[in-house]
């Protein structure tokens, strides 16, 4: 007997073996790592930095890029790994995004920033410009970002 497309999909979504789970990895981000992307907008946020990373000139990856990005002034989405150690090392960076009107959140993993761009090692900061090629999902995570609690 065939498996069902129901069966079918859920194996093929299924995570790889080794691999956390979100919330597994929620219990290694640091206390400062508000406001959390929820599982879904996580997703939608990697697949951004994805499809963007294929695109020159769109991503700033990295502590020392972002920072220099953000004293330019460069417009986009800031998106924070949870799991960084120490917090000093970018702790600053949430305030400097919000004197900027820069829209930030945080994702669980440094890991899986680093997947999503396409290398083996983890990066623990992104900045995603505007594009117009990816308009929709970037608007799309733009207006969820939004919308995330700030808890202090």
């Amino acid at each position: 007997m065939a498996p069902s497309k129901e069966e079918d999909l859920d194996t093929t979504q299924a995570e790889a073996p080794g691999s956390l789970s979100y919330e597994e990895k929620l219990r290694f981000a640091s206390p400062i790592a508000h406001p959390m992307a929820t599982k879904k907008l996580t997703k939608k946020i990697l697949k951004l930095i994805k499809k963007s990373n294929k695109i020159k000139d769109v991503v700033l990856s990295g502590k020392k890029r972002v920072e220099k990005g953000l004293r330019k002034g460069e417009k986009g989405l800031c998106i924070f790994a949870g799991d960084v150690t120490p917090i000093e090392i970018m702790c600053h960076l949430p305030a400097v995004c919000e004197d900027n009107d820069i829209s930030y959140c945080y994702v669980p993993s440094k890991k899986d920033i680093g997947e999503a761009l396409g290398r083996k090692k983890p990066c623990i900061c992104v900045i995603v410009k505007a594009n117009a090629t990816l308009s929709e999902l970037y608007d799309e995570v733009k207006t969820e970002m939004g919308a995330l609690p700030i808890t202090w």
